[in-house]
């Protein structure tokens, strides 16, 4: 292979300079596009069992897992559901916030949902308010939000596109170490 295969020039920049006003290659030797792509996540599995009345139980994942339209021994179908959207982007903030390095000392959440009153009852709007604890500022929780919503929450870009989904966030100092 030809030097110039292997260095090929960066072709005009700014002000005609070789050098001047040029990015430097990415660090892993070529262009995004070039990057290899990570191997697809493995099928969602879940097994269910009726066990009587409104009750399913079985496995997901190898975890249990209770489903209870009754609501006795476990969350009803629509609220797993809502359950795996608060988590999913809950778990999607505390990724981006302790990757940027962020004093995240604590996140919780609640959500509040909007089920039409017809069948088949879908959700029909999603409030999440996030009370994040740590020195945080706020423009990094707004960002963190943004990220799981249009980018990285599997959950929500698995709903219905018409569903309203509205976040909200507190930001809670952390408590003062004991002397």
């Amino acid at each position: 292979m030809s030097r110039a295969q292997l260095y090929p020039s960066p072709g005009p920049t700014q002000g005609g300079r070789r050098g001047i006003g040029r990015l430097a290659a990415p660090c892993y030797g070529g262009r995004v596009s070039d990057r290899p792509k990570p191997p697809p996540k493995p099928p969602v599995v879940v097994e269910l069992r009726w066990e009587g009345h409104q009750r399913l139980a079985g496995r997901a994942g190898g975890a249990p897992v209770v489903l209870d339209g009754d609501n006795e021994a476990g969350p009803s179908p629509v609220q797993a559901l809502a359950t795996s959207l608060a988590g999913c982007m809950a778990l999607d903030v505390v990724h981006v916030l302790t990757k940027g390095r962020l004093d995240l000392r604590g996140l919780g959440l609640r959500l509040v949902a909007e089920r039409a009153p017809t069948e088949p009852r879908f959700l029909r709007a999603v409030d999440l308010r996030f009370v994040v604890t740590g020195d945080v500022p706020a423009d990094r929780v707004e960002r963190a939000l943004a990220l799981s919503r249009e980018k990285y929450c599997s959950v929500w870009h698995s709903l219905r596109p018409d569903i309203a989904l509205t976040t909200s966030f507190e930001i809670r100092a952390p408590a003062a170490a004991p002397d």
